[in-house]
């Protein structure tokens, strides 16, 4: 499984933790705690790469010694912060999400009085339109 780790700069304010990523401009994030911070950290970054990935864009090589903006705060902490590239691709391509459609009502009404599960039903009608397989559920989730 693939892992990056990236050096990230967590610089103190009287509200929390700002962080930013020398390596990739434009990665921020904000925590009210150290933690929170770590675990915002992980979460920009995850969907950064992501992105980046999405876009073609070439993902840089992470630096083993940060370049710090000298704006930043004194009493920075410079920490890793580590993500599994392939993990939060299948967690974000598989999320649900929710989309309009319009039907007309007599047919709305007909599949309501069956108990029609509308996603379920679009998804496998989507999936032969597409002559597309069926992908196997993603562990910890349902369909």
């Amino acid at each position: 499984m693939r892992k990056l780790s990236y050096l990230a700069v967590f610089e103190p304010s009287k509200d929390g933790y700002g962080v930013y990523f020398p390596d990739l401009p434009g990665c921020v994030s904000f925590g009210a705690t150290f933690e929170e911070a770590q675990r915002e950290a992980a979460d920009a970054l995850g969907l950064h790469i992501y992105g980046m990935e999405k876009d073609g864009e070439p993902i840089p090589e992470p630096s083993k010694v940060p370049e710090i903006d000298p704006d930043t705060a004194p009493g920075y902490l410079v920490s890793p912060v580590v993500i599994f590239p392939d993990m939060v691709k299948n967690e974000l391509d598989n999320k649900r999400v929710k989309t309009n459609i319009t039907l007309p009502a007599w047919l709305k009404e007909a599949a309501e009085q069956k108990g029609v599960n509308y996603s379920r039903v679009l998804e496998t009608a989507l999936l032969d339109y597409l002559n597309m397989p069926p992908s196997p559920k993603p562990p910890g989730q349902s369909r």
